[in-house]
């Protein structure tokens, strides 16, 4: 949630964008791209944009992995079920996807998110992103979504000061929140 998230100088611009997207989502920052290293907190602050949404309003709210899209995807390919899986992620309200950068090399598997991910931002349904690196440094992704994803604002992560991380300790947060 927002609440057990450290705001610090490292991610505040990151949090407010995340929190204006739960507040309105498909309204601003859309679509929101967050990245940043490991253990920064980026999937944190994307479950607290599903959590705030779906407590707030009756909207279907999706939450996955791109590695399990990309199982689930060939799964449906195999078992002749691309109907379903798509109507599942194509009519979600607000669609996050974690670690976007799974995706790099497999070229069905994002032909299919490429479709899903316009479909939903042409529907005006939020559409929520994490990735390990800014869309511009991502190798052997397709390049069409690429410039959709540099129109919102920069969700950047990075390591915390030792001002955050001393108020993490104090909050309980163990360093698991804000980086």
């Amino acid at each position: 949630t927002f609440d057990a998230f450290v705001v610090g100088t490292n991610n505040q611009f990151a949090q407010a964008a995340c929190k204006a997207v739960a507040d309105a989502p498909a309204k601003t920052y859309n679509p929101l791209f967050i990245y940043g290293g490991v253990g920064l907190c980026n999937t944190h602050l994307m479950h607290a944009i599903g959590y705030a949404i779906a407590a707030m309003k009756k909207t279907t709210v999706v939450y996955i992995t791109s590695e399990t899209f990309t199982h689930e995807f060939i799964d449906a390919t195999q078992n002749n079920s691309q109907v379903k899986f798509r109507k599942r992620y194509r009519s979600a309200d607000v669609l996050l996807i974690d670690d976007v950068q799974f995706l790099a090399g497999k070229d069905r598997s994002q032909e299919e998110f490429f479709h899903t991910f316009n479909t939903l931002l042409d529907g005006r349904n939020q559409v929520v992103l994490t990735c390990d690196s800014p869309a511009s440094e991502l190798k052997n992704l397709e390049p069409r979504p690429l410039p959709r994803l540099g129109c919102g604002p920069p969700g950047k992560m990075t390591p915390p000061q030792l001002e955050t991380r001393a108020g993490q300790r104090q909050t309980g947060a163990g360093g698991r929140c804000g980086g």
